[in-house]
């Protein structure tokens, strides 16, 4: 039975992948926790739990975070969408499938992460964001090329102890050209 909520503890209402949840948490209880140990959503994954390593990204209000940083009571009323989310029923979205295609996996661990991180970098880069090591960031100069050097600084933060990021850079630049020739979007970038 879950405590009541006290001082500690506080009932919040979780919008995972469309459907809401109420959970009371204790109040020091991570988004990550809360996905996986509350809510069974164990796509997520659990790797330094100190913001590092970017295996428990999620996209929030469609922006990519990493879950083990986040407090679940903070993350009330915003649209969360985990691994779990990404499909359209059976069939899957755009990044999944290139990551199937090429190969952007090895053991598996920190791919939902990096599925949901390269769904936000797509969608950042279609939007004009600059990245560190964008040559012209000027308004007129619009969104730069999609350089495997462009995917590699925008994916930094997520890690791969397996070292497949070549495949995963590959991966990236197929579906973010699958998405400008078919004008599909990933998730809605605030």
């Amino acid at each position: 039975m879950a405590p009541a909520p006290s001082p500690t503890h506080s009932a919040v209402t979780l919008n995972v992948n469309g459907e809401k949840y109420t959970l009371t948490v204790d109040h020091r209880t991570t988004l990550l926790d809360a996905l996986r140990e509350r809510l069974d959503l164990t796509g997520t994954k659990k790797g330094c739990d100190q913001g590092q390593c970017g295996a428990c990204t999620v996209l929030l209000d469609g922006r990519r975070a990493v879950s083990c940083l986040h407090l679940a009571v903070a993350a009330e009323g915003r649209e969360i969408t985990t691994i779990e989310g990404v499909a359209d029923g059976e069939r899957l979205h755009p990044v999944q499938q290139a990551f199937l295609d090429f190969d952007g996996y090895q053991c598996g661990y920190c791919t939902p992460g990096q599925i949901c991180s390269a769904i936000a970098v797509i969608e950042e880069h279609a939007a004009g964001w600059p990245s560190a090591v964008t040559d012209d960031v000027g308004p007129e100069a619009g969104p730069a090329p999609l350089t495997a050097d462009e995917i590699r600084e925008r994916m930094s933060g997520n890690l791969c102890r397996c070292g497949a990021y070549v495949s995963i850079v590959q991966a990236v630049a197929r579906a973010a050209a699958v998405q400008a020739e078919t004008g599909e979007a990933a998730e809605a970038v605030a």
